[in-house]
């Protein structure tokens, strides 16, 4: 078992190869072309030719059956339009390069050359109208702009409660405080216009002159309380969304994207009271990290290295201190404690700072919330697991008992939410320890989360995949107001549900806006880490569902600590949900229930109030067409199915019509039959 990281491979795509395209030259060499495609999904081009031909370039949303061959030149050119869509979907024509070089005659006499054939291939339209929830004409409807910001109208009167008996009893005949105060306020010179009983001893007077009817009604011993009648207006139903402040923060894109600032401002209400454990069961962690400090169970309360191996880095077997070592020539960072810090990094200033280090560092997904992290040890220093210590791991984390080297240890504090950032695409068969051991947490109470691996495929990771486990994929951002799926993410049946996890660091993805030293940031999670060369706290950038699988169970434990849910099964269920679905309509392998929303999932505030448009393939890509100021857009887009969700953002991540919020959904195919498809009016109710 090791930390799930990018590894090798792309799936292979398949082409249909149909009809044929006459291309006529001379037999001396090939000459440049143009291939119009049109709306057609490929073509087969011939070419009469004597020689050898080789096709060295093309781009990548193009596809070709054959790229070499002697004589006449014939290969079937195929058009991926989704792989070369722009984020906006705004071109409607999609144009590339084939680069044929070839070689005719021989010796002395023969003739090299290198033609250039553009190919142009028409896009698909998809439009629609994204309107308000009411569209109604008339002439006897006047709308009136309130302006905020004006002063409230002065007090319209008085109100008066008198004290229990006294002048309401006053020579054993009940007056009312509705009589007494007018009498008191005609005798002052003051004209009451209206007066109206509140109670049994309380009533209100409109009078013009406020101050002084106070004056006389205060002056009247048997008066309790006169005040105002003062002018109340509709608040506005907004909260403020919460965003840290430590020095790092702004380069964490993937809290706001699940949500976060609503939460966290629903979080200083201090309703995340309930204590929760959440184990990460990994590498183990640096105690010493300053953004960590106050937010680890420490060795001798729980904390644990299962490790019996002496060789695996820190020079002991298995005991209560699960420090991430150092060993020599240890260079890559602490995957534990990056693990650790998507939970849990501290905000505010750090204590214990060492010289040259950041004072603030970044922060975690449960900021007040009452969450702590039982680290667990079961990865050596050169990143591997036996299942057998993972196995170990995963049960002493719940609260159960295990005998290691004839010792018993049990933790005090055993784990309501256990996450496993680990695994490896072996058989179910050989996992069944594994499962097994999660099978008997789940029966003792704790949710556990896996990562659902970075293999580039469709191949079930473990534990990942057992029964029981709540498997998580990898979503990164697409540019759009809707994320897409991380092209490193497994996806397979068992994939439950998505969080953040970044973009392939190869892809140049860099689409949260973020700087760091000038530099665009890419799409990558920041967190806590540990410089092994220089021994001393740092912060790493690292991508994958190791990344992702923290995401939720912060999650979970947060809906735990709030008395949302109180077990593994009400979370799981709500977590689903709640989640933003994704992808082709309803659970699928790419994204499983959908990515995790953190504001729906914890009832948080509303903190925004936009409305917009999303459009998603079946994919798992997202395009973003424009808005025109009546509501309308026009996408250009390849064949494919897409989901077009129209809705509201009240979570202020961007993303609209999620769970509670306002939301009007279709669904189009556009291919060469169905090259055009309209859908109307989208009203978000």
């Amino acid at each position: 078992m090791t930390p799930l990281r990018r590894s090798a491979g792309l799936l292979a795509l398949a082409l249909a190869l149909s009809a044929c395209d006459q291309l006529n030259t001379n037999s001396a060499g090939i000459n440049d072309r143009t291939v119009a495609l049109g709306q057609k999904a490929q073509q087969t081009i011939t070419v009469p030719f004597s020689g050898s031909w080789r096709i060295t370039d093309y781009p990548s949303w193009i596809r070709v059956s054959t790229q070499s061959g002697t004589g006449p030149v014939r290969f079937s050119v195929a058009a991926v339009r989704q792989d070369a869509t722009p984020v906006t979907a705004d071109q409607a024509t999609l144009t590339g390069t084939i680069k044929v070089s070839w070689t005719s005659g021989s010796g002395s006499g023969a003739t090299n050359g290198t033609a250039v054939w553009t190919v142009t291939a028409q896009q698909f339209e998809l439009t629609g109208r994204l309107v308000q929830p009411a569209q109604v004409t008339g002439l006897d409807v006047i709308t009136r702009q309130e302006v905020r910001t004006a002063p409230a109208p002065a007090a319209r009167g008085v109100i008066v409660k008198y004290r229990a008996g006294g002048a309401l009893t006053a020579q054993g005949v009940n007056q009312s405080a509705r009589t007494l105060g007018r009498e008191r306020l005609t005798a002052a010179g003051l004209a009451v216009t209206r007066q109206v009983t509140l109670g049994s001893q309380s009533a209100a007077f409109d009078v013009s002159d406020v101050p002084a009817a106070l004056r006389a009604l205060r002056s009247d011993p048997n008066v309790e309380y006169a005040v105002p009648n003062v002018v109340l207006r509709p608040q506005a139903t907004l909260a403020t969304p919460v965003t840290p402040t430590d020095q790092f923060s702004p380069l964490q894109w993937a809290y706001p994207l699940m949500g976060y600032g609503a939460v966290w401002r629903d979080m200083e209400s201090g309703a995340y009271s309930k204590p929760v454990t959440v184990a990460v069961v990994d590498t183990g962690v640096r105690f010493d990290h300053p953004d960590l400090q106050g937010q680890l169970w420490q060795p001798g309360e729980g904390a644990m290295d299962v490790i019996a191996d002496t060789t695996n880095g820190d020079g002991t077997g298995a005991d209560t201190d699960p420090t991430d070592p150092s060993t020599p020539g240890r260079t890559a960072g602490s995957h534990g404690t990056h693990v650790t810090g998507i939970i849990a990094a501290r905000w505010g200033a750090n204590t214990g700072v060492c010289a040259g280090c950041s004072p603030s560092g970044v922060v975690g997904a449960t900021y007040k919330a009452n969450v702590k992290v039982l680290p667990v040890r079961v990865i050596d220093a050169s990143g591997n697991a036996t299942e057998a210590d993972v196995t170990l791991g995963i049960r002493y984390a719940a609260g159960l008992p295990v005998t290691i080297d004839g010792v018993t240890f049990k933790t005090p504090h055993p784990a309501q939410v256990i996450n496993l950032s680990l695994g490896g695409a072996i058989s179910a068969t050989d996992a069944q320890p594994m499962c097994d051991a999660i099978a008997e947490a789940r029966a003792a109470g704790a949710l556990v989360v896996a990562a659902s691996g970075n293999g580039y495929g469709t191949s079930p990771y473990y534990p990942a995949a057992c029964d029981g486990a709540v498997s998580v994929a990898s979503v990164t951002l697409s540019g759009a107001s809707a994320p897409m799926h991380s092209p490193f993410s497994n996806a397979y049946p068992q994939v439950q549900l998505a969080a953040p996890g970044g973009a392939d660091p190869y892809s140049g993805a860099k689409f949260n806006g973020g700087t760091f030293n000038g530099a665009a940031y890419p799409d990558m999670i920041l967190s806590t880490s540990w410089d092994y060369v220089k021994n001393a706290p740092n912060y790493e950038s690292e991508v994958g569902t190791s990344q992702a699988s923290p995401q939720v169970a912060a999650l979970a434990a947060l809906m735990l600590s709030k008395g949302v849910t109180t077990g593994a099964e009400d979370t799981v269920r709500r977590l689903r949900e709640t989640a933003t679905d994704l992808g082709t309509a309803g659970r699928d392998d790419q994204f499983g229930f959908g990515m995790i929303n953190a504001a729906a999932a914890l009832n948080a505030p509303q903190v925004s109030s936009g409305l917009g448009v999303r459009v998603q393939s079946s994919r798992g890509l997202s395009f973003q067409p424009k808005l025109d100021s009546t509501g309308a857009f026009r996408a250009f887009l390849g064949e494919g199915t897409y989901r077009v969700t129209a809705g509201s953002d009240v979570n202020g991540n961007g993303i609209y019509g999620e769970t509670g919020e306002t939301r009007d959904e279709r669904t189009a195919a556009l291919s060469e039959e169905s090259p055009a498809v309209n859908l109307g009016d989208l009203t978000p109710r």
